[in-house]
């Protein structure tokens, strides 16, 4: 009963973060919010709902590893997985803003925050941990952030392709959208609460850290919308949305969604996931050396193999640790 329900609790967070999207994005177009607004807003954070409601259920219950493993495991994910069958569909060019600007504040972020984890610098206490103020300076960056968007999106308004995404869709009837929003809130809610239950059961049942749990089988699952956009994106020849949506979730998953769990519950940390931000480092150093030494600014299909690659060797490198 526990398998089942983690499997059914995954597949609620994937079909109540739709859900959730078209509901809202539906109503803010009703009222004639600009699609960039809704892109940079509504779809950003929809994407990301899947890992926070797994973050804020793990930290009210304590399972702290299962929070940190699930954010480190998804910007792994992300990057390796998701871009790797990303480009192994379409090669995807890469704006120079990606490989500047946004590829630059992901790796800042993952710095920060082992800085944060390691240093202590506002509780006088042994051990590591992200402590409620250590939260609240990655919400501040994260507002940061958002205000850099915000003027980007401003300057190039006709350029921003991630608003882009959504403009297709059909608007739904006021109460069909607001059923969505409310269905896609308790999907979301349950989907979240059996998937942790499921990960800590699981965990203990087959003798598995908390954190293997959270870097493997639920990293993977909450980044599902990602995949799946990522990989329809690249199959349409819209390489802007495919990477935008990948970078741009790693830097929403260390800032807001860690912020934000750190900020309502201290989150102790382990040295071992200290080698887990090594990889989220070099997972990002990877795409940016294959888009600056490419012969082209892009990821190709070879990029995208030896993606896959470096993950299968980092799911061995976690079944060996334990």
């Amino acid at each position: 009963m526990v398998y089942l329900l983690f499997v059914i609790g995954l597949a609620l967070l994937i079909k109540g973060a739709d859900f959730l999207v078209d509901g809202s994005s539906s109503i803010a177009k009703e009222f004639q919010i600009p699609e960039l607004v809704i892109g940079l807003t509504i779809v950003s954070f929809g994407t990301s709902m899947p890992e926070l409601i797994v973050n804020l259920l793990a930290s009210f219950s304590g399972s702290s590893e299962l929070a940190v493993g699930n954010v480190f495991g998804s910007n792994i994910a992300n990057v390796l997985l998701i871009l790797g069958v990303a480009a192994l569909i379409k090669p995807l060019p890469i704006q120079r803003s990606i490989y500047y600007t946004e590829i630059p504040i992901s790796l800042a972020a993952t710095f920060m925050v082992g800085f944060l984890a390691n240093a202590n610098l506002f509780l006088d206490i042994p051990g590591l941990s992200l402590s409620r103020a250590d939260g609240g300076i990655l919400l501040f960056f994260f507002g940061l952030f958002m205000a850099y968007i915000y003027a980007v999106s401003k300057s190039k308004s006709g350029q921003m392709d991630m608003a882009s995404s959504d403009a297709t869709m059909e608007l739904l009837p006021r109460a069909k959208s607001v059923i969505y929003i409310i269905g896609g809130v308790l999907a979301l809610f349950l989907g979240g609460k059996w998937v942790v239950d499921g990960a800590v059961e699981i965990a203990t049942l087959m003798g598995l850290s908390e954190t293997f749990i959270g870097l493997t089988v639920v990293a993977v699952g909450t980044s599902l919308p990602e995949l799946v956009t990522s990989a329809v994106a690249a199959k349409k020849g819209q390489a802007d949305i495919a990477v935008g949506n990948v970078v741009g979730s790693n830097i929403f998953n260390i800032l807001w969604i860690l912020g934000l769990s750190a900020l309502i519950q201290p989150l102790p940390f382990t040295v071992v996931s200290n080698m887990d931000i090594l990889v989220v480092v070099f997972s990002s150093t990877l795409l940016l050396l294959a888009v600056i030494f490419g012969r082209e600014s892009k990821v190709n299909h070879w990029h995208g193999l030896f993606f896959l690659l470096c993950y299968v060797l980092y799911l061995i490198f976690l079944v060996k640790r334990g």
